[in-house]
């Protein structure tokens, strides 16, 4: 057995001691109930066949036109349509070694504990950015019915003057019915930059949720609600920074641009529960030890390796742009990566596309 700073070092234990260990840092994505367990996909990989990529069958909900029962008319027989969808493991690994001279300068501080919180913390931030590179990437997508998504799921209101480019009263409403139609109870939470929270609270547009103590005192929770969704802050959400633009040319004419001021675009996400799959896949040697005597009068190294599945439901991986077996964060951003789940067919004007409204992920971009 490895030895951990010359005691017995057991990485099923450890594994289990990282997760018990409590988080700090507000994770908000990871924790907010849109991850959703898939077993095709933990079957596709847990397999002696299972690789990196899988390409996994998405069964379409049956339709056609309904015929008239009238004792004349013979039925005609339609079938439903199977949909491909690609999904990738992401792999992350770190290390992180400590000197044995750094518990004996600090009396004894307990490695084990802060390793332990540290590495648990993060991969927590490694998974947040995963997912905000996925998010960023199926928003990154091209092609007609892939625009179909990024369009009616995307309520950009930055450019609309004054109060009117803030998130308001009829913003996250309006985003959820553009993205869904009459679907839009489906989205059941809004992950927000606190900017964004803030303003909506002075427009006392946020309703934060109560509970009655033991004594009868109602009290208010930290969970809010905005239009009945939970609203969920983590300043993690997507900021940019926009540059101002200068008058130039003459009003009117062709080469007028407009001024404009600088200011931030910030994303919120709006989310329906069970979003995006997710199956941790698992390392074959997740945690190691590794002991080195004489480098530093002695040192102790941690290894760390995962390997999970993130999926958008309704929306497929390609592997297009991806130079390894795992996608790097800047590949899953990258557009080129993603498309709507289809049929497979050979040539795009014959591919038989999932309904986008059937995706509960859509995004308000605003000024705050």
């Amino acid at each position: 057995m490895a030895k951990f700073d010359s005691k017995s070092f057991n990485p099923q234990a450890f594994g289990k001691y990282v997760e018990r260990i409590p988080k700090t840092r507000k994770n908000e994505l990871i924790k907010s109930g849109v991850l959703k367990g898939n077993q095709e996909i933990r079957n596709a990989f847990s397999s002696q066949t299972g690789t990196a990529y899988a390409v996994l069958p998405m069964y379409g909900r049956i339709g056609g036109t309904v015929q008239n029962y009238d004792g004349e008319t013979n039925m005609t027989a339609q079938s439903s349509t199977t949909y491909e969808r690609g999904v990738v493991v992401v792999g992350r690994m770190g290390a992180w070694v400590e000197k044995d001279f750094s518990t004996d300068i600090t009396g004894g501080v307990d490695f084990m504990d802060n390793v332990a919180s540290q590495v648990s913390e993060y991969f927590e931030d490694v998974d947040q950015d995963t997912l905000l590179s996925i998010l960023k990437g199926i928003f990154a997508m091209t092609g007609a019915k892939n625009l179909e998504f990024v369009n009616n799921h995307t309520l950009d209101i930055t450019g609309e003057e004054g109060e009117k480019g803030y998130a308001g009263a009829t913003t996250l409403n309006t985003a959820i019915q553009k993205a869904s139609g009459d679907k839009k109870a489906k989205f059941t939470m809004a992950i927000m930059h606190s900017t964004v929270a803030t303003n909506l609270e002075n427009l006392q547009l946020l309703a934060y949720l109560k509970y009655t103590d033991a004594n009868g005192v109602q009290r208010d929770l930290t969970m809010a609600s905005w239009n009945g969704r939970i609203v969920l802050i983590d300043d993690n959400m997507p900021v940019e920074e926009v540059e101002a633009v200068e008058k130039s040319g003459t009003k009117g004419q062709a080469n007028y641009v407009a001024p404009q001021e600088a200011y931030t675009k910030y994303t919120t996400y709006i989310l329906g529960d069970g979003a995006i799959d997710y199956e941790n896949i698992g390392a074959k040697v997740p945690f190691e030890m590794d002991r080195d005597p004489k480098t530093n009068g002695g040192q102790d190294t941690l290894y760390a390796r995962q390997r999970k599945v993130f999926a958008p439901y309704g929306i497929s991986y390609t592997k297009k742009s991806q130079a390894k077996l795992s996608p790097t964060n800047e590949e899953l951003a990258n557009g080129t990566n993603w498309e709507l789940v289809n049929d497979g067919a050979s040539t795009a004007a014959n591919k038989k596309y999932i309904d986008h409204k059937q995706i509960y992920i859509a995004r308000i971009i605003s000024k705050g």
